[in-house]
């Protein structure tokens, strides 16, 4: 684990509860962590998300499986502070043909593609879901 991108560190903590069929996880909080959980719970790719308070505040977070499948089927880090990845209103990638989601940081906060599209924004990109 990087402790130079705790994005990263966050996304790969799902990918790898998922792929051993944990029934949920905690993650430390941070604003941009909890808004990430937010849009995957919106969007259907997570169960729930409650932010907990033990001896610091932490991200608990209910992954979400479909026929014993996991929901997530990719989740991928796309900016990284070496090389962060910027892209306009038109450029901003369709994933899956629209069937996954990409999240963007933008001025006006953490959002999907498609909310980005409508508010004719662009930014930069976090990750890709499918």
């Amino acid at each position: 684990m990087s402790l130079q991108d705790p994005i990263a560190n966050f996304l790969t903590s799902i990918r790898n509860a998922q792929k051993a069929r944990k029934k949920s996880i905690f993650s430390t909080y941070s604003k941009i962590k909890y808004e990430i959980a937010k849009i995957l719970e919106k969007e259907g790719y997570i169960q729930n998300c409650d932010l907990k308070k033990k001896k610091f505040f932490c991200i608990k977070i209910v992954l979400k499986y479909f026929q014993k499948q996991p929901v997530i089927e990719n989740i991928k880090r796309i900016s990284k502070p070496g090389l962060r990845i910027y892209s306009k209103k038109k450029d901003i990638p369709k994933i899956m043909g629209g069937m996954g989601i990409v999240i963007l940081s933008t001025s006006k906060g953490i959002m999907t593609d498609k909310k980005a599209r409508k508010m004719n924004l662009g930014g930069e990109i976090i990750c890709s879901i499918s």
